[in-house]
């Protein structure tokens, strides 16, 4: 199902965006917000990029890749509950859950 896959790179996306928020809210001035709201997503990237996407530098077993998008997504997750968005972050973890199991049942990972 087509719509799964565009679910989940939106989702990809979202965390992109939380970890960029998180960074500028976190940061003390104007220095380190810049640092972290720009240096946390390219963090993500390239991680991303070696481990988690489809064409990944060092492709992951099966069960390493979910540990690994496990542990991204939820950290996305922490951070929009840290900068208070207590809402976001359960409405972006529900779509995590849901994508994670139609990936499952459509057999797409």
């Amino acid at each position: 199902m087509v719509l799964n896959l565009v679910l989940r790179f939106l989702l990809e996306l979202c965390v992109l965006m939380a970890f960029g928020y998180w960074g500028i809210q976190t940061g003390k001035d104007m220095f380190f917000k810049l640092l972290l709201g720009i240096g946390a997503p390219a963090l993500f990237v390239v991680l991303w990029s070696m481990f988690g996407s489809p064409k990944a530098t060092f492709p992951l077993s099966e069960i390493w890749h979910f540990m690994f998008e496990f542990v991204i997504f939820s950290l996305a997750v922490i951070a929009l509950y840290a900068t208070g968005k207590t809402q976001l972050a359960t409405i972006f973890a529900i779509l995590i859950i849901i994508n994670q199991i139609l990936l499952s049942v459509f057999h797409q990972r």
